[in-house]
């Protein structure tokens, strides 16, 4: 089946479980909304999905492909085809980059060609003007380094986009600019779109349908789901 789903997937670290046989699918093309409490294993599940994180028990899989692994231990074809972007901009950028190079680390990281030229796109794709690239994150606002991460996310154009209460920290204006952005960028590539958040407006916006966190742990492969079909 097509999509990025985890499968059965348990996390726990030490004696605390964060992650219990938890499944999800985000089909391709699709927002699928998550919603919970704090400290139900929300983050640790995008971290899990992205590759980042390697499950104690079961696995992710793409397009139906089991992956194995995490980090620099999954084929860099693979990794790429899941983009990331978290709720905090300071604890997800190095203070010590500027700007261009936190845009272009992925595409360095793969020896990608035209890397200037791309961070350039990718710039004015987020919304940021050629003269803040030259800054570090010090000498630039929440939103704007959000921004940076949000073209961060988008350069290898991936499949699959986890957005972990990506606009909880930025104002009305920047919250409806990612938005649009991830929007556009899904509607010209199909990309599958995980959003937590808190905003009931913006899940009932954007989802397509929406899961109730953490599901039933009577029946942990199936969460609940709600007509939020637009």
């Amino acid at each position: 089946m097509n999509g990025l789903a985890a499968h059965e997937v348990t996390v726990a670290y030490g004696r605390q479980t964060v992650l219990d046989r938890a499944s999800i699918h985000i089909g391709p093309g699709e927002t699928v909304g998550l919603r919970g409490p704090s400290g139900c294993g929300k983050s640790t599940l995008v971290r899990v999905l992205a590759l980042l994180h390697r499950p104690d028990d079961g696995h992710v899989s793409i397009d139906g492909n089991p992956v194995t692994g995490a980090r620099y231990r999954v084929a860099a074809a693979v990794r790429t085809r899941i983009g990331v972007l978290f709720q905090s901009p300071r604890s997800a950028a190095d203070p010590r980059l500027s700007l261009a190079d936190i845009i272009a680390e992925p595409l360095r990281a793969t020896k990608a060609e035209r890397i200037q030229d791309r961070v350039v796109e990718l710039a004015y794709t987020a919304g940021l003007t050629t003269d803040l690239l030259r800054r570090q994150p010090h000498a630039v606002s929440d939103g704007q380094l959000q921004r940076a991460c949000l073209a961060r996310a988008l350069a290898h154009r991936p499949d699959y986009l986890l957005c972990d209460e990506a606009t909880t920290m930025l104002d009305a204006s920047t919250q409806a600019h990612v938005a649009a952005v991830i929007t556009d960028h899904q509607h010209r590539h199909g990309t599958g779109v995980l959003l937590i958040t808190h905003d009931p407006a913006l899940m009932h916006r954007w989802a397509h349908r929406v899961i109730d966190w953490p599901p039933d742990q009577a029946a942990p492969a199936t969460a609940v789901e709600h007509a939020d079909h637009h």
